[in-house]
């Protein structure tokens, strides 16, 4: 009898030990404030840095990656046409192809500045965009500080064109067509388009990883992201 007994109270306590631990890991969504949340959503943009963009400084980053591929501006496609009809297309592929290696090099000269722009933003209303949709933490990041970060990008761009040789290549290229009967001169800003391409670039492979962290569990890597984004999970039931 009293090994039963005995047996009985070890259970209960492995039990109560057990159960401790079950509610440990429940959301405390009483003891969130909005400076926790916000701590949160601030390590999901950063996994987004560090696990997403990361991939676009990779050669081919953007040029293989269909989401993020720059692609030429509608005043360039008629450029791209032509030269290919007069059998150019070989210059008209590597005309894409360095604008895409312009954006590679200079995201990965740029990265320190996503990071700090992450570490300055701040979450009003942490709670809110929290449980907003799948990319409201990006989109909060991106209409605070885009303008600030073209300002800061937009050097490193042009730098780049010069590092992988886009400058020399598109004025080969624009002259070659500009040379051409019947055609109307173009002199389009490829350093200004390309800026604006690789950040939206940029802004959609943080939404990715924002995504993952939203709606996988096993995204959630870190301390912090499990405790906020399962106050998530609770809100949205």
């Amino acid at each position: 009898m009293k090994k039963i007994v005995i047996f009985l109270i070890i259970f209960q306590l492995m039990g109560c030990a057990e159960l401790q631990q079950v509610v440990n890991q429940l959301p405390q969504g009483g003891t969130l404030g909005n400076a926790e949340i916000a701590l949160g959503l601030k390590e999901a943009l950063n996994m987004g840095i560090e696990k997403q963009v990361s991939k676009l400084t990779l050669k081919d980053g953007f040029y293989k990656n269909e989401l993020v591929k720059i692609l030429l501006p509608e005043e360039l496609k008629k450029v791209d046409n032509t030269l290919r009809n007069i059998g150019l297309g070989n210059l008209a592929d590597e005309g894409l192809k360095v604008l895409n290696r312009a954006a590679e090099d200079a995201v990965s000269e740029a990265t320190p500045i996503f990071v700090e722009a992450i570490k300055g933003i701040t979450f009003n209303d942490a709670k809110n965009i929290l449980l907003g949709s799948n990319n409201a933490a990006t989109n909060y990041l991106q209409q605070g500080t885009e303008t600030k970060l073209y300002e800061k990008f937009n050097p490193i761009i042009k730098n780049s064109f010069e590092k992988v040789g886009a400058d020399k290549i598109w004025e080969n290229l624009i002259t070659k067509y500009n040379n051409i009967p019947l055609t109307s001169d173009v002199n389009p800003n490829l350093t200004d388009y390309v800026t604006q391409e690789a950040l939206d670039g940029v802004f959609t492979m943080v939404e990715i990883e924002e995504k993952a962290i939203r709606t996988k569990i096993s995204s959630r890597t870190t301390d912090i992201l499990k405790k906020v984004f399962a106050l998530q999970d609770q809100g949205r039931q």
